[in-house]
């Protein structure tokens, strides 16, 4: 019964976001993909509780290059920028976080008010002109299966499979797979598996 309500509700959050779709299509030829993409999270964002869950899965799924899966939850606030990115299974994304071009990988926790833009470099940084007026370079960040983002963490470069980043962590370099890393630069602490010999 449970399955065949979920069921009925995909369905009907499919069909509620054709009107925001049509508006995507035409929007993108104007601003292109990544424009209104944005211009239709930051509605969409705004919807509260478990239909608004249904509503912005649904339209991630149909407009974003590498998919959305069915089982992710994306919470209230949360704003993406970056039409190339991949959402995999079991993903949770926490309220109020933004996000660039990104692959979450199945099982990664996004706690709240976390930043992944799309790396390092979105900006230019020469001072001849403004900030604004220079190009940057944007590079997709891959957050590995089974991690998990702590609160307010800005995410900058890869994160590996089921490692913890600590929360307000700033990761500017590669993080390794199993471990636990928190600071400003985020630098590994230690492997995850020494947890438990460490209480021994």
């Amino acid at each position: 019964m449970k399955q065949a309500l979920k069921t009925l509700a995909r369905a009907a959050a499919a069909i509620a976001i054709l009107p925001q779709l049509a508006s995507y299509r035409i929007r993108s030829l104007i601003l292109g993909s990544d424009g209104a993409l944005e211009a239709s999270m930051q509605l969409l964002s705004l919807v509260p509780g478990l239909s608004g869950q249904y509503l912005r899965r649904a339209f991630l799924a149909s407009v974003l290059e590498g998919g959305c899966a069915k089982s992710v939850v994306i919470e209230f606030g949360c704003l993406f920028s970056q039409a190339g990115s991949k959402i995999e299974d079991n993903v949770y994304i926490g309220p109020r976080c933004h996000l660039g071009l990104v692959h979450l990988e199945r099982d990664v926790l996004i706690a709240a008010g976390v930043h992944i833009p799309s790396g390092p470099h979105t900006h230019g940084t020469d001072e001849a002109s403004p900030i604004r007026n220079q190009p940057g370079r944007r590079r997709l960040v891959r957050i590995g299966a089974g991690a998990w983002i702590g609160s307010n963490a800005v995410v900058m470069a890869d994160v590996g499979r089921d490692t913890i980043v600590g929360a307000g962590a700033v990761v500017t370099q590669p993080i390794p797979p199993g471990v636990i890393a928190a600071g400003v630069p985020a630098r590994v602490i230690r492997r995850r598996n020494e947890v438990g010999l460490a209480s021994a």
